[in-house]
C-alpha cells in the first residue's frame, strides 16, 4: 500500500481537529498516525487525549492497545484495565473502523476492543489466569459472528495452556460453517482446524507476498505455531514461528506472540 492515501486521512484528521478540537477528533490524529506505523506519535497523541479527557476509556483503550505494538505490556494492562472501570455501566459503544472491511460495515465496539486487548496483554505476558478472565468478559459484548470467532480463538488457546482441554473445546462447539464471517475469516479458519473440520495444512495456503494477506497469513501462522506447540511437537511449532516472524510484519499481534513462543522455548 502506499503511504500517500493513510498520509492524506493524517492530513485530513488534522485539519478537523483543527476546526474541531474534540475528544474524538484528537483520537483519530493518533489512529492515522498508527496506522502509518509511527506508534511514538500516536501513543503521544492518546497521551494528550488521557491528560486532557481523564475519562476517556476510549483513549485509554487504544493507547492500551499501542502499548502492546511496542511490547510495553505492563503499560498496555495498566491502561486496559482503568480503560475497562471507567467504561463500566456504559451501553455498547460502536466503534468506527480506520480500515474499513470489504462491506464498509464497522463490527467491534469499544466494550469488546477494550476486554480484547487486555486479555491478548495478559496472554503476552503469560498471565493465562487473567488473560480468561479478560476473555470472558470479551465474550459477553461479542454482539456478532466475527467477534464471537476471534474472542473464542484466544480464548480456546488460554485454556489449552490452563491444561483445560475439555473446556477448550466445548467453547468452541457453536462455531460452524454457516456463521456470517465478515473480516475475521484467520480466527474462523482456526477454530475450524482446532475442531478438526480443516486440516493445519489448509491454514497457510495464504501467499505471503501480497500486502492485504501478510496480516492473515501471520494470524493464521501464529494459530497453527500453537497447534503443534499443544500437541508437543516443539520442532514444527518453531518452524511455523519462525516463518511468522520472517514475514516482517511485527506490528501483528501473531508476530508478538510468536516471538513470546520463541523467547520461551529458548528458556526452557
Amino acid at each position: 500500500m502506499s503511504q500517500k492515501d493513510p498520509l492524506e486521512k493524517l492530513e485530513s484528521a488534522e485539519n478537523a481537529f483543527a476546526e474541531d478540537p474534540s475528544i474524538d477528533n484528537l483520537i483519530w490524529i493518533g489512529r492515522r498516525e498508527a496506522y502509518l506505523g509511527r506508534y511514538d506519535l500516536a501513543i503521544r497523541t492518546f497521551t494528550k487525549a488521557i491528560k486532557e479527557h481523564p475519562e476517556s476509556f476510549e483513549a485509554l483503550r487504544h493507547r492500551g492497545h499501542r502499548f502492546i505494538s511496542i511490547r510495553k505490556l505492563d503499560q498496555a494492562v495498566a491502561d486496559l484495565k482503568k480503560a475497562s472501570q471507567l467504561m463500566e455501566g456504559h451501553s455498547l459503544q460502536i466503534e468506527a473502523d480506520g480500515i474499513p472491511n470489504k462491506l464498509n460495515i464497522p463490527l467491534s465496539n469499544v466494550q469488546f476492543n477494550v476486554w480484547y486487548h487486555l486479555g491478548l496483554a495478559y496472554y503476552l505476558k503469560r498471565d493465562w489466569e487473567k488473560a480468561l478472565e479478560a476473555y470472558k468478559e470479551c465474550l459477553a459484548v461479542s454482539n456478532n459472528d466475527d467477534l464471537m470467532v476471534a474472542t473464542l480463538d484466544w480464548y480456546y488457546m488460554t485454556l489449552i495452556k490452563l491444561g483445560k482441554n475439555e473446556e477448550a473445546l466445548r467453547i468452541i462447539r457453536k462455531v460452524n460453517r454457516n456463521m456470517e464471517i465478515i473480516e475475521n475469516d484467520a480466527y474462523f479458519k482456526r477454530i475450524l482446524m482446532y475442531k478438526g473440520e480443516l486440516s493445519p495444512q489448509t491454514l497457510l495456503s495464504t501467499e505471503t507476498n501480497i500486502d492485504d494477506q501478510k496480516l492473515q497469513y501471520v494470524t493464521q501462522g501464529y494459530g497453527l505455531g500453537n497447534y503443534y506447540l499443544s500437541r508437543g511437537d516443539t520442532a514444527m511449532a518453531k518452524t511455523v514461528f519462525q516463518n511468522v516472524i520472517g514475514s516482517g510484519y511485527w506490528s501483528a499481534f501473531g508476530y508478538i506472540a510468536s516471538e513470546m513462543e520463541l523467547a520461551n522455548l529458548k528458556d526452557e
